[in-house]
């Protein structure tokens, strides 16, 4: 295989430039800052892959890197960008439906994909969560478990 599979889906939208700092020159020598980031979020790993590549070293090194948050300031997108760089292959955007959590989302997507992804802040377990598309993710929702008792979801 060779690369690890994760969704591209808003690559078009999300560049590297947008969340780090491209005047750090660790971040300059290594990245494009017109490279393309995915959502983050979700992703298929291959494990055999990601241990020959040791992808968990690469993390902790980026981790290590940015002690002082000079690299990026917070957030998981900027060390998984870091982390993946040149890993990765898309997946068919089909597959993975992202925007519940920020935008409008075709209907046709939403009936069609795999993967429903609320990213965004607008969670549908949040007060501001988008209304249209709660009932797609409490239908998966056992509230009667004791760990959601808990909290404050619904």
């Amino acid at each position: 295989m060779g690369k690890l599979t994760v969704p591209w889906r808003l690559a078009w939208r999300r560049r590297y430039h947008k969340y780090l700092n491209y005047s750090h020159p660790l971040v300059r020598k290594h990245f494009d800052p017109d490279a393309c980031g995915w959502a983050f979020g979700m992703n298929v790993f291959d494990l055999v892959e990601w241990r020959k590549r040791n992808v968990t070293g690469i993390y902790h090194y980026w981790q290590e890197k940015n002690v002082d948050r000079t690299l990026w300031k917070l957030g998981t997108l900027p060390p998984g960008l870091l982390t993946f760089h040149g890993l990765t292959h898309p997946l068919d955007p089909s597959w993975h439906v992202l925007g519940l959590g920020y935008t409008n989302v075709d209907q046709k997507l939403i009936n069609s994909g795999a993967v429903l992804h609320y990213n965004g802040n607008s969670k549908p377990w949040l007060k501001i969560g988008m209304e249209k598309y709660k009932a797609l993710w409490e239908e998966h929702v056992d509230y009667s478990h004791p760990l959601l008792q808990q909290c404050n979801f619904h």
